[in-house]
């Protein structure tokens, strides 16, 4: 055994002791020792948001904790991504059959009213990780182990049809499988629907206005665990935003858990209180990225595992390479495909997908833009060079395009961040970064919203994809 492993293997222990078993989970057992030299220790991790979040969070920790196991006192630490040559294809995940010996919960009853059920099939079982959702799964994963006291509270946000929802829900069905706490999911637009009917008497209705603005807060503030759908529905939205405001702070004043699910991250929600903003980030806020190839494909064989028809691998990989922009369009495409086998008692061809999928692949391939074009676009619309797009050149004139051709490849191509990073020869954390800066900054500066709506323009694509 190496010294270097020895050594990481003693500040392991050491850490075990300090943080709690979920953050040791999460954040220092993904780690793996490299090697010392100069008195550096160079430890591995995944991806690039872990080696950001340790760096920014738990080095002090680690720089403890080598001390403690023996390491020379002015040893200091280096994460780096280790990089698979050859990416594998996960396999499905099993299907886990509920136990019989579990009970079965009930929706549970809060105040006057049901709570939203959660669709049963939104569970942790059935939701494939990799490398674009597998981060926003392990705090997930984190949170249904110890609600309202690791991530709380929880803010995951990204495009349409990514599994934000199934994975909130997920949270959910596990808190009721493995506690008695109460859960309670509701859309944005629920809460604002039923808020205003608090508010407004029929007259029909002899309920007082007090008793029914009591039962409306009970309703939300009395559960365990509030599960928000789609939150920016709260932009513009005043009264709204204040009743929610302090629901909010009643249920992190009694540790409750919250989770909401949003399309962009708080600060780029327009029209959003900024207490609310502040207070949406004071636990994670974490992005769930268009899946890449490797899990496209193994949501498939997952999903095909489970259909009355089996499809062959090669239509699989023909829909996981060419249906690129969301989950939700995927087992859309593979249902159509499931659906013709079956009714036809037919092998599923290539032509056949062609024909079959044609409206979805015409769509897709209109989304499909690369990097280059996008940083071609870019850098002809400030007459740069496509080389200063990939330069060390921190000056304005050549950094402010970079970020903004960085930002449209997030919103216009159905690119995973690492593959961003690598065109920009950049780190996931950078373009992540520019990306939200750009985001903000549009909202305020009318000259960089102009310029990012007509480089979006002549890319051919309408500029409220990324506008709005």
């Amino acid at each position: 055994m190496s010294t270097d492993l020895e050594l990481w293997q003693k500040t392991t222990e050491y850490l075990r002791g300090v943080l709690s078993p979920e953050l040791i989970s999460i954040w220092i057992e993904v780690i793996t020792p490299a090697f010392i030299k100069d008195n550096c220790f160079v430890l591995n991790v995944p991806e690039g948001l872990y080696q950001t979040w340790i760096e920014d969070n738990y080095k002090s920790y680690i720089l403890d904790a080598l001390k403690a196991a023996g390491a020379p006192a002015d040893l200091t630490v280096l994460f780096k991504v280790s990089v698979s040559e050859t990416p594998k294809v996960e396999p499905p995940p099993p299907r886990i059959e509920p136990k019989n010996d579990l009970p079965k919960k009930p929706r549970t009853k809060v105040g006057a009213s049901q709570v939203t059920p959660l669709n049963p099939t939104f569970t942790f079982e059935n939701f494939v990780t990799g490398q674009s959702n597998s981060f926003t799964h392990a705090i997930a994963m984190a949170v249904s182990q110890a609600p309202g006291q690791a991530y709380n509270p929880l803010f995951i946000y990204g495009q349409t049809g990514i599994g934000k929802t199934h994975l909130m829900q997920a949270i959910g069905h596990r808190i009721l499988q493995t506690s008695e706490k109460s859960v309670c999911y509701v859309s944005c637009e629920t809460f604002f629907n039923e808020y205003i009917e608090a508010l407004w008497k029929t007259k029909s209705d002899t309920t007082p206005a007090t008793a029914r603005t009591a039962d409306f807060r009970n309703r939300y503030r009395r559960v365990d665990v509030l599960l928000v759908d789609d939150i920016q529905f709260l932009c513009g939205k005043d009264s709204t935003q204040t009743e929610f405001f302090h629901t909010f702070n009643e249920l992190f004043n009694l540790r409750k858990q919250i989770i909401m699910t949003s399309d962009l991250p708080p600060k780029s929600l327009k029209g959003l209180e900024p207490r609310l903003v502040s207070r949406f980030e004071w636990g994670m806020v974490t992005e769930i990225e268009s899946p890449d190839f490797e899990t496209r494909l193994a949501i498939l064989r997952y999903k095909n595992s489970l259909a009355s028809t089996q499809l062959d691998d090669g239509t699989l990989t023909f829909i996981a390479y060419n249906i690129k922009s969301n989950v939700r369009n995927l087992e859309g495409a593979l249902t159509r495909a499931v659906a013709y086998a079956t009714l036809n008692n037919a092998t599923v061809t290539t032509d056949v997908l062609q024909e079959l999928l044609k409206d979805q692949l015409s769509n897709e391939r209109r989304k499909d833009l690369t990097c280059e074009e996008t940083q071609r676009a870019t850098a002809d619309y400030f007459d740069l060079r496509m080389t200063d797009m990939t330069s060390d050149t921190r000056t304005r004139e050549i950094v402010e395009p970079r970020m903004i051709a960085m930002f449209l490849c997030r919103k216009l191509t159905s690119l995973s961040l690492p593959v961003i990073a690598t065109s920009f020869k950049r780190t996931h954390a950078t373009i992540h970064h520019a990306s939200e800066t750009i985001q903000a900054r549009m909202q305020v500066d009318k000259n960089l919203f102009d310029a990012v709506k007509k480089i979006t323009l002549t890319l051919g694509r309408d500029p409220s994809e990324v506008t709005h």
